[in-house]
């Protein structure tokens, strides 16, 4: 019985790679192969290991790694250092990536008018995104230097007195959200651009005809028709900003007192500085687990009205 069972699904399986939708299929699976296999390799495994890795106490210098269950989970809960740099990372995470949005959409709206020189500001908005973060954290590393800052020097001039963005525990993460705003707000500008360019005309001129003024038109149709367009943005650019390193390692070096102390700075320190690369790894999938939790409260809120 067994094998006319086994017989059975044979056949039906044969049948189904010869018939016209089975070959169809079989050929995207082999176009995909060639990713899959990379995928697996290099992200798949990677991501077992370190789950593995977090429930050992993995010493670089030590022969035996034994494992140690949820000890390295425990010990980040109890870790006031992993906390102080968790509300740094989501202070400045909310910082810029509500300010980057907010920047990019209207920056949008304004290069998208027909305007003289709209290549020009396009290519100018985009320009610091092609930067790396050494040179945008120099540069505004001079910027906002207290003594002979352009900043200050215009605040200066206006009559008002200097002030220390990078030495103050409460200005250090708005310098560095300012920082990350003017380094990064050119691609989401250009992705809110194309949503608004698949907007249809056709509905403001319906509107304008109604009545409705340029703020009505804004609320009413610009927003609505980019919610999907303002998830993807908002999803990426908090991913993108929980992971905050170079500006804060190389402006601040996580002062003053660690005001500007983030997540991977510690998980840099814990991992490569004490090689301690089990409980590293659990920073990591911490760390991890959070933005996953702020990405599906993105989705709640506002992939709620989005048709996929």
């Amino acid at each position: 019985m067994a094998l006319s069972l086994n017989q059975t699904r044979r056949r039906n399986v044969i049948a189904w790679v010869r018939s016209p939708r089975g070959r169809e299929a079989l050929a995207g699976y082999l176009f995909l192969a060639p990713f899959l296999f990379f995928f697996v390799i290099f992200l798949v495994r990677p991501i077992i290991t370190s789950v593995q890795m977090s429930f050992h106490q993995w010493e670089v210098l030590m022969p035996v790694r034994p494992y140690v269950g949820l000890a390295n989970y425990e010990e980040l809960l109890h870790d006031d250092l992993w906390w102080l740099a968790l509300k740094n990372t989501i202070v400045f995470t909310m910082l810029t990536a509500a300010g980057t949005a907010v920047l990019a959409l209207f920056t949008a709206l304004a290069v998208k008018e027909r305007v003289l020189g709209q290549t020009f500001y396009r290519v100018v908005f985009y320009a610091p995104t092609l930067l790396s973060v050494s040179v945008v954290s120099t540069i505004w590393m001079w910027l906002l230097n207290t003594q002979f800052g352009l900043v200050n020097y215009v605040l200066l001039a206006l009559g008002l007195g200097r002030i220390n963005w990078l030495g103050d525990a409460v200005l250090v993460l708005p310098s560095l959200a300012l920082t990350t705003i003017w380094w990064g707000f050119g691609f989401p500008m250009l992705i809110f651009l194309t949503g608004l360019h698949g907007i249809p005309q056709h509905l403001y001129e319906a509107a304008e005809i109604d009545g409705a003024g340029r703020l009505q038109r804004f609320w009413n149709i610009t927003l609505p028709l980019l919610r999907p367009t303002i998830l993807f943005v908002t999803v990426t650019q908090v991913i993108a900003h929980f992971q905050l390193f170079g500006q804060s390692f190389i402006m601040t070096g996580g002062g003053p007192g660690r005001a500007s102390y983030s997540i991977i700075m510690y998980l840099y320190q814990v991992a490569w500085r004490y090689f301690r690369m089990g409980y590293g790894t659990a920073i990591a999938i911490g760390l991890a687990v959070i933005m996953l939790v702020f990405t599906l409260i993105q989705f709640r809120l506002i992939g709620a009205r989005v048709e996929y």
